[in-house]
């Protein structure tokens, strides 16, 4: 049996809601009371294990808690208790093309985006090709990113990020972003991370998309694990619960 790449141990991540916050010292003085808040438990003790290279999916409707999971996967949030451990290198792909400065061309932007994510440039030269012909956007390459269309922006950017090389890959959502031969290329490209044995572990709401990609799935509900296991059964639980 294959080892974890990614073992998720009772993790819970709490917000403070704040009713009444007071801004400054002297508001609080003034008021004479402290901020009035309540907690709120985005995540309430989630444990589930991915093995390595597979694909695991996270499913559930909005305000679930994927994206807050998805969030401390990457290292953005840090849960409130509980803890997350990887084995190889983990990279995210949450907002396509956050690193960008709108000013900077195209070619720009891949070095500069590149190394936000990660890579050597010693890495970029050697897939700057492969980035630039996987956007589509050749023609616009030394143009300013701030006169692309959105989907010229997303697809760059989607296209730096996919070719970052690391052993686990957190996404949310991309098999979304541009038009539908774009969305073909990138469903291809998941499939070859998927071949090269590379562990992905992915957001969406396309039930189609998690029955053809992927091994594993986790689904929850209001921020508790309802289920996790072979995605055909999690999938078909998830999808009879909607139902009902």
């Amino acid at each position: 049996m294959s080892e974890w790449a990614v073992r998720v141990s009772e993790v819970s991540k709490r917000f403070r809601l704040y009713h009444e916050r007071n801004q400054t010292l002297k508001s609080a003085i003034l008021r004479g009371r402290t901020s009035k808040h309540e907690d709120f438990w985005a995540l309430n003790d989630i444990s589930f294990d991915v093995l390595a290279g597979e694909t695991h999916g996270l499913i559930g409707s909005n305000g679930s808690g994927k994206s807050t999971l998805l969030k401390c996967l990457a290292k953005i949030y840090w849960p409130t208790s509980g803890t997350i451990e990887y084995r190889g290198r983990m990279a995210s792909l949450l907002e396509v093309g956050s690193g960008f400065h709108l000013e900077l061309s195209g070619r720009e932007n891949i070095y500069l985006n590149g190394s936000i994510l990660g890579m050597s440039k010693k890495d970029i030269d050697s897939k700057f090709d492969e980035i630039v012909d996987f956007s589509g956007v050749e023609r616009f390459l030394d143009q300013p990113v701030k006169n692309y269309s959105s989907g010229m922006y997303v697809r760059l950017g989607f296209s730096i990020a996919i070719n970052v090389d690391p052993d686990i890959l957190v996404v949310d959502e991309v098999l979304s972003v541009g038009d539908e031969e774009f969305q073909r290329k990138s469903f291809q490209k998941f499939r070859e991370l998927k071949k090269q044995g590379k562990t992905i572990i992915l957001v969406t709401h396309a039930m189609p998309v998690v029955r053809d990609l992927c091994d594993s799935v986790t689904w929850l509900n209001n921020g508790v694990l309802q289920q996790s296991g072979p995605a055909q059964a999690v999938v078909d639980a998830y999808l009879a619960s909607v139902e009902e």
